[in-house]
Parts: structure tokens; C-alpha cells; sequence
């Protein structure tokens, strides 16, 4: 009998407990959901979709200026360069003209050393791509 029991039991908590989570979604963001059936419907017809969404944040990206989409690109910079390029772990990043911001970024892109912080950038810009580089300067030359 017990071992009905904790079959039992974990058949409700493994495999019922997941499709009420997805039954109820209470989530606010509308851009995510997590449900299905009725409930997919109706969050679908509220947003429009995965494609609709996706479609509207290209279109955002697109006419998005080169320093707002550094801005977004920047956040990751934040840490060790200061929310408005002042420096901290990380050299000052403000007053630098853009070319240099470029050239850095693609130096580090490249692996070459160019201090005792390479390592770690070596690993932030082998992620970014040239529009990266160059809206993340965009937005720096805004500080």
C-alpha cells in the first residue's frame, strides 16, 4: 500500500502539478506566456503571437539610433566601467574618442593584450558583432 501511495503522490506532484502551473497563467508580461489550449488562445489573441511579437521588436531594433541600441548593448559594460563610463574595476571610459572605443573592442575581439584586464575582456567582446562595436561607442560618446 505504501508503495501505491508514493506513486500516487508523485504522479500528482510530477506530472499534475506542471499542467495546473501551465493552466494558470499569471504572469503580467504579455510577451511570455506559459500555458496552453484556452488559455494559449486567448493569450495569442491579446498579443498576436510569438511571430507578431518577434516581428515588433525587429521593427523596434530597426529604427532604433545607434546610441539606443548601445545603451542596451552597454549594460553589460556597467559593472566594471560605471553607468556613465567614469571607471571603477575598468579603465574611464567617457572623453574617449569613438574611434578608440572601435579600435579597442575590435583589438580585444581579436585577443590581442592590451592590459592586466584582457582576459576578461577577451571573453565581453568575442560576443559582439561590428554593429555592436560601434553602437556601444555611439552610445559611449553620449557620457
Amino acid at each position: 500500500m505504501k508503495l501505491f501511495t508514493l506513486i500516487a503522490l508523485f504522479s500528482v506532484f510530477a506530472l499534475g502539478l506542471p499542467s495546473w502551473l501551465m493552466m494558470t497563467n499569471d504572469r503580467d508580461i504579455d510577451r511570455i506566456h506559459n500555458c496552453s489550449g484556452s488559455c494559449y488562445d486567448e493569450w495569442k489573441e491579446k498579443t498576436g503571437g510569438v511571430v507578431f511579437i518577434a516581428q515588433a521588436a525587429a521593427a523596434e531594433r530597426d529604427s532604433a539610433s545607434p546610441e539606443e541600441l548601445g545603451k542596451k548593448a552597454y549594460l553589460g559594460c556597467i559593472a566594471c566601467h560605471g553607468s556613465a563610463g567614469e571607471g571603477g574595476l575598468g579603465p574611464q571610459l567617457s572623453g574617449q574618442p569613438v574611434a578608440d572605443i572601435v579600435g579597442k573592442l575590435n583589438a580585444y575581439k581579436n585577443g590581442e593584450t592590451r592590459g592586466a584586464q584582457s582576459n576578461l575582456m577577451w571573453g565581453q567582446a568575442a560576443a559582439l558583432t561590428p554593429s555592436d562595436i560601434s553602437n556601444i561607442a555611439a552610445y559611449i560618446a553620449t557620457f
